[in-house]
């Protein structure tokens, strides 16, 4: 992948980084339940910090970067996403979305990094796509909470 196509996809994900940094800040600022306004208000603050990571990535290709491995338990992959955000969604159903969100966001990194020949390249997406498994990890465990409250 030459310089400039990876530059481009950088600019992209730094891009889906302002755009889910957005999504969870509104959701944070429609929904009423505590737990999920400080949930969705931390997940708006993590997008931020990878939007940052992102970009020392892109200006030095050398930075090294490294997200912890979460178990993927694959629930976002056994539903449906709901169709849009709205202030009378259920709380389970806005974090089905944000869950849906996160997973697509991981299957493109992987694929990114499977598309890829420069092991440094592929090193980059494979952590991106780890970062994104992070975020679909606590998605899944706050729809399992919220979803399921009897299994507390």
């Amino acid at each position: 992948m030459d310089k400039k196509t990876y530059r481009k996809i950088l600019d992209n994900a730094i891009q889906g980084e302002i755009e889910a940094h957005q999504f969870y800040q509104k959701v944070a600022d429609k929904v009423e339940d505590a737990y999920l306004k400080d949930l969705f208000k931390g997940l708006a603050a993590e997008e931020r910090k990878h939007q940052k990571i992102l970009e020392g990535f892109r200006d030095k290709a050398d930075m090294g970067i490294h997200f912890a491995r979460t178990p993927d338990f694959h629930l976002a992959e056994t539903m449906e996403a709901p169709k849009s955000l709205s202030i009378q969604m259920k709380p389970a159903d806005a974090i089905a979305l944000a869950m849906k969100k996160e997973e697509e966001a991981m299957r493109q990194y992987t694929q990114l990094a499977d598309a890829c020949n420069d092991p440094g390249q592929q090193k980059v997406f494979r952590e991106l796509a780890a970062m994104e498994q992070g975020h679909k990890n606590k998605m899944e465990n706050a729809f399992v909470d919220i979803g399921y409250p009897e299994v507390w």
